[in-house]
């Protein structure tokens, strides 16, 4: 039996998390729709050690997260400090105006406000691709979830009542940011969520990894709500809509334990997602030692780097 953690085998975060079609495409999700938040965007971008590796950045959180979702209290506790050592020293201000944001608005990762954020832009996207490509949670079970979030969000500092209450709360205030003028894409936000999404493509792959590739961009953009997909300008009609449906159905359709379904099958559609993240990030780290960046076109120094003289 493995060491206790922070939440039980039967908790609703565990039970959601542990699907590999959850945790191999909730992260790049979140990252893609999160751009749109200034404030989390740039103060992740100016403080980042990963600029120009973020494929490897996406590996290492997937790895922290997974440890304190899955892991042991003894795994969960140095993912926490491992972060919280991150995060200290990040804060600053906004180079320059970003939609309804001027250009000296503050940020840190201590603001409970962006913690919050933080984690909403992850259980959202959590929660959808569960709904999505394996089964609509029920109420209770949605709600569960959602508290084991926020539990999860003040593992790593966040205060408690930072958070809305409940889920209906919840969903109630973050469909109506997104619905307001607030969200907003920096230039460099809107390339490298683009990047993400994969409506921006750097380097042509060959089969079967370009099939493997495009069936995952098009989850994640079918699954961003039409306002985000409309504020990055992503071309979506009715034969990507029909493509994006019948993809997620058939994930939908492994999951149901039908005889038909070989248990092989079964069997590897649960479990940590963090060893799949790191056959992307070596691939980026083969484009670096050859010298090519993994983003073309975003620029290796920071904001205040570049106009620091």
């Amino acid at each position: 039996m493995s060491a206790p953690g922070y939440f039980a085998d039967n908790s609703m975060i565990r039970r959601v998390m542990r699907k590999r079609a959850v945790g191999l495409t909730y992260g790049q999700r979140a990252l893609v729709i999160g751009a749109v938040h200034p404030l989390l965007y740039v103060g992740t971008a100016e403080n980042s050690a990963h600029r120009m590796t973020p494929y490897t950045r996406l590996a290492l959180t997937g790895k922290l997260f997974e440890a304190v979702f899955l892991g042991s209290k003894d795994e969960a506790d140095r993912a926490l400090e491992f972060t919280r050592k991150k995060h200290a020293p990040v804060q600053g201000a906004l180079p320059e105006d970003a939609g309804t944001h001027p250009a000296g608005t503050a940020y840190s990762a201590r603001d409970p406000h962006l913690m919050f954020m933080t984690m909403a832009f992850t259980f959202d996207s959590a929660e959808v691709m569960y709904d999505l490509l394996v089964r609509k949670l029920t109420a209770g079970e949605r709600e569960g979830l959602y508290q084991d979030y926020v539990r999860w969000a003040e593992l790593f500092g966040m205060p408690a009542d930072a958070a809305p209450a409940d889920y209906p709360a919840f969903r109630k205030y973050f469909d109506d940011y997104l619905a307001s003028d607030e969200p907003f894409l920096t230039e460099e936000a809107h390339l490298v969520g683009s990047y993400l999404a994969g409506s921006r493509v750097a380097y042509p792959q060959r089969p079967p990894m370009q099939q493997v590739t495009s069936a995952f961009f098009l989850l994640v953009q079918g699954s961003l709500p039409s306002g985000v997909r409309e504020i990055y300008g992503m071309r979506w009609g009715m034969a990507e809509e029909v493509a994006y449906r019948a993809l997620a159905q058939g994930i939908r359709t492994a999951h149901i334990e039908l005889p038909l379904v070989p248990p092989v099958l079964r069997d590897s559609l649960a479990g940590p997602s963090a060893p799949l993240y790191r056959i992307v990030a070596k691939r980026e780290q083969e484009l670096a030692r050859a010298g090519l960046p993994s983003m073309p076109g975003v620029q290796p120094e920071t904001w205040a780097a570049r106009n620091s003289a």
